[in-house]
Order: C-alpha cells, then structure tokens, then sequence
C-alpha cells in the first residue's frame, strides 16, 4: 500500500459566501449561516475525528473574524449561529487582550463565586490560564454538552463584567455589552436544554 498524503478539506473562506451576501437575499445568508452552525455543532460530536475539536477552536483564526462575521453576526442570540458568533467573539476579544481581562475577571471573580466555579477557570487567572480556559470552552462544543459550553462561557463574561464595574476600567455601556452577552449566552444555554435552540 503506498503512502497517501492527507490534504485538509477545503473550508469556504470569506469569497465563498460573496455572491450570496453580495446578491441582496439576506435570507439566503442567513439560511446557509443556520445550516453552517447546525452542522458544526451537532455534526461536530458525532465525529472519532480527535482533531474536530482543534480546527473548531482555531476556526476564527483560519477563516477570519470576519468572514463568521458575515454569516453570524446578524443571527439572534437564541439561535445556534448567534450563539456560535458570541463564543467566537468572547475567544477572539481574550486573545487580543490578555493581561486586561485577566484583571478584570480577577477583580470580578470573588464578586459572583457561583459564576467563578462555572467557568472553571484557573486561581490565579494569568492571561495564560484564560486563553487556555476559552479556548477549552469552544473545545466543548465538539466534546461535549453545548449547554454547560454555553454556561461556562456566560458565567465568564458576568465575572468581566462585575470586575470592570469594580476597577472602573470601562465605561457603563461597556460593562453593560458584557452584561448582556452573558444573559444571551446564558439564556441560550437553557435554549439547548429545552431542545429550542436551531
């Protein structure tokens, strides 16, 4: 048997969507958006493919911020592609600034204790520990329940929020995006319990 090498499977990039999102159908966009994330969540445990869970994390990285963009960013909060573009968003805004969310969740962390033990993230929490910590989080949506993904994730940005409030280190409207995108993943973790969340 000779030696065949693996090439990766070619992934749309951002061009793959252009002719739809350049064709003035905003619900084709946002059809082949829901079908993307239904395939990446649920498709994805289904998978032996120990990898999945890897390119799943590195998604952003590989495609664009803002190629997801253009597919999730307009789906609501309660849906699987809302709630796959806020994971992202939360991964994509820990990498770019480490060291001050790393204060701020140290800051928040003793304000919420039951958040603290949800988002299970190391004591204490260098900027090293919270990269590891959210790129673990998006390991669970193939690994895992997406529920509990989706929980840790909230429980996460509400002990940013309560330390940025403490530390004064941002304003009332920041504090209050951060506030609402752990209600929405939060509540779109209940969505996946009560099997409403497509």
């Amino acid at each position: 048997m000779t030696g065949r090498s693996h090439h990766r499977p070619m992934t749309p990039g951002g061009g793959f969507f252009a002719e739809i999102a350049g064709g003035a159908d905003p619900a084709q966009v946002r059809e082949a958006g829901d079908l993307a994330a239904t395939v990446l969540v649920r498709g994805a445990r289904t998978s032996d493919d120990p990898q999945v869970a890897e390119r799943i994390v590195h998604l952003a990285e590989t495609e664009g911020l803002e190629t997801l963009a253009e597919v999730w960013s307009g789906a609501p909060a309660d849906t699987l592609a809302g709630s796959l573009w806020r994971l992202f968003l939360l991964r994509s805004w820990v990498h770019a600034a480490p060291e001050e969310v790393a204060e701020e969740y140290d800051a928040g962390q003793r304000r919420v204790d039951v958040a603290r033990v949800v988002a299970g993230v190391a004591d204490p929490p260098g900027p090293d520990e919270l990269r590891r910590m959210v790129d673990d989080v998006l390991r669970g949506i193939a690994r895992g329940d997406f529920a509990v993904t989706l929980f840790r994730a909230a429980a996460f940005a509400r002990i940013v929020a309560a330390g940025r409030a403490a530390l004064g280190s941002a304003s009332h409207e920041e504090i209050s995006r951060v506030l609402v995108l752990s209600e929405q993943l939060e509540a779109a973790g209940h969505g996946e319990i009560a099997n409403t969340l497509a």
